[in-house]
């Protein structure tokens, strides 16, 4: 089975100053690998039309599918929506389905000019529907836009999944051993990835005033193989707390 891939992009300037802390990846991530998909790669973005316009299109192109979170309120700074359509060369324009969605939140006075933003659709994409907030996000073809609040970004995904030709599973093990350092098992750890080059292994450290010790990961898509690796793992952590 085929390794499918996906690209996460995070825009906002909020992101980039720190006021705001993304957790919106780890969702993203969490949700696709149940899928048969992984992130590549995922990028942080400003506000900043040309960057994101460009950015969108490399992305299409680079993986089979493309997450964006942020940038499709009401407000002048969000340009999402018109970013997506630039990436692909379409129209965009206020559509009549993502105004019945938000219809279901807002009374016709209250559909303002900025709130009427939120129904402003590249040409030909389909709805992603909202059942936090009612403004929809969309997907043009393998994009899918989404909003940048967490909890509207988690409720738009159950309309997702059914989207997703997922690929093979990426499956993870985990070793952790006190009282030993990174530097313990660097040389051996290098010998063992190159012996299994389909299986990628970090170790990562932790530590405290009274406790230091590593966490070995091994994520792959063979199980068989990651099996070995597990207990290779456990040998390496007996001959470096034994010795």
């Amino acid at each position: 089975m085929k390794l499918v891939k996906a690209g996460v992009l995070l825009i906002g300037d909020e992101l980039l100053s720190g006021r705001t802390q993304d957790t919106n990846l780890a969702t993203i991530a969490t949700f696709l690998g149940a899928l048969g998909v992984s992130v590549g790669e995922a990028r942080v973005l400003p506000d900043d039309a040309d960057t994101i316009t460009q950015t969108v299109r490399a992305f299409s192109e680079q993986f089979d599918y493309v997450f964006t979170t942020g940038g499709i309120g009401p407000t002048h700074d969000d340009i999402t929506a018109d970013c997506i359509a630039s990436a692909f060369g379409l129209g965009i324009s206020e559509r009549e389905d993502a105004l019945e969605s938000l219809r279901q939140r807002y009374t016709d006075d209250e559909l303002n000019a900025a709130r009427r933003r939120m129904a402003r659709i590249p040409d030909g994409a389909s709805l992603i529907a909202n059942p936090v907030s009612q403004a929809p996000g969309f997907q043009t073809q393998n994009v899918f836009t989404l909003a940048g609040v967490p909890q509207i970004m988690r409720g738009m995904l159950a309309d997702i999944g059914h989207r997703i030709e997922g690929g093979a599973k990426t499956y993870q093990i985990s070793v952790t051993c006190t009282g030993i350092g990174e530097g313990d098992a660097a040389a051996p750890l290098a010998a063992l990835e190159a012996i299994h080059p389909s299986v990628s292994i970090g170790s990562y450290p932790f530590f405290n005033d009274e406790l230091r010790g590593v966490s070995f990961v091994a994520r792959g898509q063979d199980e068989v193989q990651l099996n070995r690796v597990k207990t290779a793992l456990n040998a390496l952590v007996d001959s470096l707390t034994q010795g």
